[in-house]
């Protein structure tokens, strides 16, 4: 049961974008620029990155919904993305992506935390500086979201098929809008 009174049957933090709309709009939108835009790194990697991040923070809803975007965008593979979620160094993903996940992991304990050594051991991978700066934005979103929702003890579904259903229709529609995110 939710902390403040939510409309009924709104997951995610879509109870709370609804109940303060004003801001959903700029929610929505930097999810949209961070998961969406224009990047070299995909919108799978993208949405991998927030969903371990969600992980790593005990977020279901966040944690379910974007893992099932993710899989989406990789055609169905949500082994993959519980394997990210256990052990993401031993999961089939590039070791650039593997050193993202580490900078975003650490983003995820505390800012502080990330090393000159984690950002040139990416750099060394691969990863450029608009990566790395997105990688570090998009984990910072994620605590920030995962502790809205959490916060706030909003709803989340229990049925797997909800958030494939919803991940297909943000992987189609995109999040600004839809505050489903």
């Amino acid at each position: 049961m939710p902390h403040i009174e939510l409309q009924e049957g709104l997951a995610g933090p879509r109870g709370p974008m609804t109940f303060r709309p004003e801001t959903a709009k700029p929610l929505s939108e930097l999810a949209e620029i961070l998961l969406r835009g224009p990047s070299t790194l995909t919108q799978a990697e993208r949405e991998l990155i927030g969903t371990y991040v969600s992980a790593q923070n005990d977020c279901r809803y966040c944690q379910t919904i974007h893992g099932a975007v993710a899989a989406h965008y990789l055609g169905g593979d949500e082994e993959l993305i519980h394997h990210v979620k256990k052990d993401f160094l031993t999961a089939a993903v590039s070791d650039k992506m593997k050193a993202l996940l580490n900078i975003a992991g650490k983003v995820q304990q505390g800012g502080k935390s990330v090393t000159s050594e984690d950002i040139q051991r990416a750099r060394n991978l691969g990863a450029t500086d608009i990566e790395i700066h997105d990688t570090v934005l998009i984990a910072a979103n994620f605590c920030m979201m995962n502790r809205y929702v959490d916060g706030l003890a909003t709803w989340a579904p229990e049925d797997p098929d909800f958030y494939r259903q919803l991940a297909a229709a943000l992987a189609e529609r995109g999040y600004v809008g839809s505050a489903s995110r």
